[in-house]
């Protein structure tokens, strides 16, 4: 393993996570259970502003307004056991869940969701689209996808005038592909895939930590299996998350995102990548604003306690429409 994989700056500690996460196995449910009226009611003690702020999330990652029962196949909570494969979903839904009553049932699709399911379920990321209110959002695999930049020390105009990119490339994901057989050794571009398959193998470029990618000016946001899961890190820093319009999002909410507001836009055949990177080049305070946008957007996921009880009060608004 190279050393860089194992530098933790700018990431999660995962040791610290698990650690905290076995240790609350060991607290029964009921304890919880108990205090969940008290922890929902903190929202009354909240000023009008925030309570909008917090109602206005909490119906934007469940939109369920009507009951809506469930099928005979939906899972109760007490079901639910803590497999390898869905370690993270697990420990990200237990938090949470140990709050409710264990009957409770619902669908917990884990993984990289990408269509809207039959029936109203938790997912940790949807489509962006008009009729996904099946798909109820929660913060899951946050350890991987909530990572932000505690303090980027190098502005804006002290990075590289290049567009950067590290990450994996698949042969299932020819948005990747085609963004590297457009731009692979484009003078504006440092662009290159880290895992080795049978994809052009010019394209491989070593790994660079995120404190290293912080010295460009330009970060490529590129949706993999589901969203990019760099956008969360890049909007928190003095550089700029450059992509196509998002095509699905996640608790980030990614849906709301304003192009040349919060991040600069490009074309979904990228065409206009050039024309884009020369644009904010030579206009700095219009990057300069992008960037306070961004940051501004990152602020509101950076408060722990209102991000607790915006979890409690989505999941009690979905188990008060599907269990009712």
């Amino acid at each position: 393993m190279e050393f860089k994989r194992l530098s933790y700056r700018n990431k999660n500690n995962k040791f610290l996570y698990y650690l905290k996460n076995y240790l609350k196995q060991l607290i029964p449910s009921i304890y919880f259970q108990k205090k969940l009226i008290t922890q929902l009611n903190k929202f009354e003690n909240l000023d009008s502003k925030k309570q909008d702020q917090l109602l206005y999330r909490v119906n934007y990652y469940n939109q369920l307004t009507e009951n809506k029962p469930l099928s005979s196949k939906a899972l109760q909570l007490s079901k639910i056991k803590l497999l390898k494969s869905i370690k993270t979903y697990y420990f990200d839904l237990y938090e949470y869940s140990r709050y409710f009553k264990n009957n409770l049932k619902g669908f917990f699709l884990f993984g990289d969701i990408t269509y809207v399911p039959v029936e109203p379920s938790f997912v940790k990321s949807r489509p962006i689209n008009e009729d996904n209110i099946n798909a109820v959002i929660l913060k899951w695999n946050k350890i991987r996808h909530f990572t932000f930049i505690a303090n980027d020390s190098i502005s804006f105009l002290e990075k590289k005038s290049q567009l950067l990119f590290r990450g994996k490339v698949h042969a299932s994901q020819p948005q990747r592909i085609k963004f590297l057989e457009k731009y692979h050794g484009h003078k504006l571009c440092n662009i290159g895939k880290v895992n080795s398959n049978s994809l052009n193998s010019n394209w491989m470029a070593k790994r660079m930590t995120i404190n290293k990618q912080l010295h460009y000016k330009f970060i490529l946001c590129l949706e993999g299996n589901d969203v990019a899961s760099n956008l969360k890190w890049v909007m928190s820093s003095n550089s700029i998350a450059v992509m196509p319009k998002p095509k699905f999002e996640t608790w980030f909410m990614e849906g709301i995102l304003v192009a040349d507001h919060h991040y600069i836009l490009i074309k979904d055949d990228y065409s206009d990548l050039e024309e884009k990177l020369n644009f904010y080049i030579e206009n700095p305070k219009e990057a300069s604003s992008i960037i306070e946008n961004a940051h501004k957007h990152v602020s509101q996921f950076k408060d722990q306690q209102t991000e607790d009880l915006l979890s409690l009060m989505v999941i009690n608004k979905y188990f008060k429409k599907t269990n009712y």
